[in-house]
């Protein structure tokens, strides 16, 4: 099993009460989707941050970035962009369930913070550009069971045609 890359030693960190170090680290975060987009499993994931420790805690405080893809909503075509977002986390021995992180007094793992904060940034609803209108219709009409395999007719043309001759 290889080592994640996101796995801190604190030996050094835990020596001085009030100690910061800087942490530069990247590699892969796989795992991390939503329906709709996702950070691909192969890329590098970036943390640029500070290590402090104060008391039995470890505060993790910079910034992680991270390239996404997935697929527009409106006409599925691919689209992707980069994830840029700020973190702070707290670590320590007795977590709180929701607001902190474990350690165990060597080692922290930022992979599952991480983690938690680039779901929470991935787009919900991505689209390719703010005016994609969708897929064309006439490379891909819309075919129902009832239509026999040709594309409805649009009601906005009869509604049209109905107005022509309502004059």
């Amino acid at each position: 099993m290889t080592r994640s890359p996101f796995v801190v030693q604190l030996a050094e960190v835990l020596a001085v009460p009030g100690r910061q170090q800087d942490l530069a680290l990247a590699g892969p975060l796989p795992g991390v989707a939503l329906s709709t987009a996702r950070v691909p499993d192969d890329a590098v994931v970036v943390l640029d941050a500070t290590i402090e420790s104060q008391g039995q805690q470890v505060i993790v405080q910079g910034t992680v970035t991270a390239p996404w893809e997935g697929e527009c909503r409106r006409c599925l075509e691919p689209v992707g962009g980069e994830l840029a977002l700020d973190l702070r986390e707290v670590f320590e021995p007795d977590p709180v369930e929701g607001e902190t992180f474990p350690t165990d007094d060597e080692t922290i793992d930022l992979g599952p913070p991480l983690r938690e904060a680039l779901a929470l940034a991935l787009p919900l609803a991505p689209l390719c550009q703010e005016d994609c209108a969708g897929p064309d219709p006439e490379e891909h009409p819309i075919v129902t069971e009832e239509s026999n395999g040709e594309a409805p007719a649009d009601p906005r043309w009869a509604a049209l045609d109905q107005l022509r001759f309502d004059r």
